[in-house]
């Protein structure tokens, strides 16, 4: 059945290009890393917006659990129908907040936010955003191998995200016969999407409001 929606599965692809640009761009010195980092940011504010209004199985209150939600599922004594899991739905959380981080003190690295940092801020001249920058990069990097950990562990359980991600479809079947909750299967089977044009406008709006602070800032 089909479970991710195609703004949700460009996001993902589109996600995993820039990260690797911008890791690969950040350590070597060289290349676009600067603009990189602002279409990052634009990706994250629309990821975050669309958690919120987006498709069922792309809000955040369809997949955040809680921790014990999350361990019953570790330790198999309960099931996961459809879309992210309770441990993935955290894992999507935990990078979305590792590549603001490293967006916005990139963002201040290039003095974008200079303008509202006075010399008494304990900010000026300080290395901390740059030590936090290189920090959650690090941790980026620990997570992508966490996230493809992750991907061979169900490949080997047959299991194919990957697939899923550039159909849109995930096998149901194990998961929904091992569930022994019914009124659980059922509603798995009543995904809610939203209009594509929806996510346009919204990513529109997340460009202009990436642009409007740029251009304030003097550095475009």
């Amino acid at each position: 059945m089909k479970v991710w929606d195609l703004p949700t599965r460009l996001y993902h692809w589109l996600q995993a290009l820039l990260c690797l640009g911008l890791l690969t761009s950040g350590f070597s010195g060289n290349g676009p890393h600067e603009v990189i980092g602002i279409a990052l940011l634009i990706l994250v504010l629309w990821r975050l917006c669309w958690g919120v209004i987006g498709s069922d199985t792309s809000r955040f209150s369809h997949f955040l659990r809680s921790p014990l939600i999350v361990w019953h599922y570790l330790t198999g004594k309960i099931k996961h129908t459809i879309g992210h899991n309770p441990a993935g739905g955290w894992m999507v959380i935990t990078l979305l907040t590792c590549l603001l981080i490293q967006s916005l003190t990139g963002f201040i690295l290039m003095g974008v936010f200079d303008i509202w940092i006075n010399e008494s801020s304990f900010l000026a001249g300080s290395d901390l955003i740059g030590i936090v920058h290189a920090l959650t990069a690090r941790l980026l990097i620990a997570l992508i191998g966490l996230h493809l950990l992750a991907i061979i562990s169900y490949k080997l359980k047959h299991v194919p995200l990957v697939k899923a991600m550039f159909t849109g479809k995930q096998s149901t079947s194990t998961d929904l016969s091992k569930t022994t909750n019914s009124a659980q299967v059922t509603s798995s089977h009543m995904v809610a999407f939203k209009q594509n044009r929806l996510a346009f406008y919204c990513f529109l709006i997340c460009v202009g409001i990436v642009y409007s602070l740029l251009k304030m800032t003097g550095i475009v």
